[in-house]
């Protein structure tokens, strides 16, 4: 049956070969039938610049992309926390198109809302101030200025801080906000919705305003790879080898 896939959260790089694995395994076995991929943010670990392209890990990666969209699978990017700096180019060498965060689609007839997830942590102050900064036009045009060794540099200094900083708030605080979920699923007439980020795969029932709506969340695949399938006859986990 003609089916969408979404995943989120491979955190690929060539210092994390287990994922790198996963994703190519995954590559191999996907199923002709499917019709779209969507990959909701964090598809690398991190993202310093589509000048980065020649990097030959880089280079794997995208080659495999390319690949299943020339195999007639659409693929589709979404902006993570970690590789928000993914641009035009690296979407045309990939056979995909970017997204704008959050994406409404309809799903073999079921409105769905496709988002990162980060946006919904808002319990999270510090991490939502560290976002508005990094996302801005502004800071963006100025980071993409200096040397690509410099940049690394910089994202992997940034990179430590945040892990540290991790080790001093309580796990809730990292989750998504209910609030701020519901503020959401209202503004967008109460679809299903679909995101990533929080690293803990699970289906949510809420129930909002007379109405029941579903939330996907997808795992990361730093220890086990994972994804959601949606037909028209609805929506499951996907089993990918290991």
């Amino acid at each position: 049956m003609s089916h969408t896939l979404f995943i989120s959260d491979l955190h690929l790089s060539a210092a994390h070969p287990r994922s790198s694995e996963r994703f190519v395994r995954f590559a191999e076995h996907i199923d002709p039938q499917t019709e779209s991929l969507y990959i909701l943010g964090d598809l690398f670990e991190y993202w310093a610049g589509d000048d980065d392209l020649d990097d030959p890990f880089h280079r794997t990666i995208t080659s495999i992309l390319g690949k299943l969209g020339e195999q007639g699978i659409r693929i589709y990017l979404m902006h993570g926390n970690r590789d928000f700096l993914m641009a035009e180019k690296l979407a045309r060498t990939c056979n995909s198109k970017l997204l704008d965060d959050p994406t409404m689609l309809d799903l073999y007839g079921t409105p769905t809302l496709i988002s990162h997830g980060d946006t919904l942590c808002t319990d999270d102050e510090d991490y939502q101030a560290f976002r508005r900064q990094v996302r801005s036009a502004g800071w963006q045009q100025q980071f993409l200025a200096q040397p690509l060794s410099q940049r690394k540099t910089q994202i992997e200094q940034m990179r430590q801080l945040s892990e540290q900083q991790k080790q001093h708030k309580l796990m809730s605080i990292m989750d998504v906000n209910t609030d701020t979920v519901s503020a959401l699923l209202r503004e967008h007439g109460y679809p299903r919705l679909i995101h990533g980020h929080t690293h803990r795969p699970a289906r949510h029932l809420h129930h909002l305003d007379g109405h029941k709506c579903e939330r996907w969340v997808l795992g990361d695949w730093d220890t086990k790879a994972n994804a959601l399938r949606c037909d028209s006859s609805g929506i499951r986990w996907e089993t990918i080898p290991d």
